[in-house]
């Protein structure tokens, strides 16, 4: 609807390194981001750390430009995965470009902002359920009885995929099952990891 050439071509443009925040939740920004290249990975940090990964976009987009359409604080953080290329407009230029609409496509803008602001909420309050929950869960879904009549799980997937699955960095992922280990919930360092202890997993997963 809103393109670089239409409201920030004057502009000038930035790199952000691999690595670098773009966004940080609960901000309220003075300018909204165009990435013109790259992929940028949404979710919730703890510290320097990505803890709960939602998703990734790639350019060229607007980033998260629904805070600036209802004047809200940034819901999410954004991190570099790759290097960036991207403009910051002000959100005062990007505004005056959205009343230049029929009102009409501003009250249809509006609305479809409204509901992904609503929705993206959702997915972080979903996330507020623990890692080492969610990580039990997914044990238990994917566990199959072995010839020994215990349960295992073989990862057939790399670690970096369940964890984008869970919604939570590949770092964490492995760090959740260290502390399963160490619990004597799970045994196994290899592909196959076997449920020592299924009951103690169901309890932590909450099922």
């Amino acid at each position: 609807m809103l393109s670089l050439h239409t409201i920030a071509r004057a502009v000038k443009r930035q790199i952000a390194a691999r690595g670098e925040p773009l966004l940080k939740r609960a901000d309220l920004s003075p300018w909204v981001n165009y990435v013109e290249s790259g992929r940028v990975a949404l979710g919730v940090k703890d510290g320097p750390v990505m803890e709960h990964q939602l998703g990734a976009v790639e350019g060229p987009c607007w980033l998260e430009a629904t805070s600036a359409v209802l004047n809200l604080p940034h819901a999410v953080d954004a991190v570099a995965e790759t290097e960036v290329y991207l403009r910051r407009v002000p959100v005062a230029d990007f505004m005056r470009s959205l009343s230049t609409m029929s009102m009409s496509a501003q009250s249809v803008l509006h609305d479809v902002a409204k509901a992904h602001r609503q929705q993206t909420e959702l997915a972080i309050s979903r996330l507020a359920k623990d890692a080492e929950a969610r990580c039990a869960e997914w044990l238990l879904q994917h566990a199959q009885t072995g010839d020994r009549g215990v349960l295992a799980v073989l990862l057939q997937q790399r670690k970096r995929s369940v964890a984008a699955q869970l919604g939570i960095a590949p770092e964490t992922f492995s760090r959740v099952l260290r502390h399963l280990r160490e619990r004597s919930l799970i045994s196994g360092s290899g592909r196959t990891l076997n449920l020592v202890d299924p009951g103690g997993l169901r309890l932590l997963a909450g099922v």
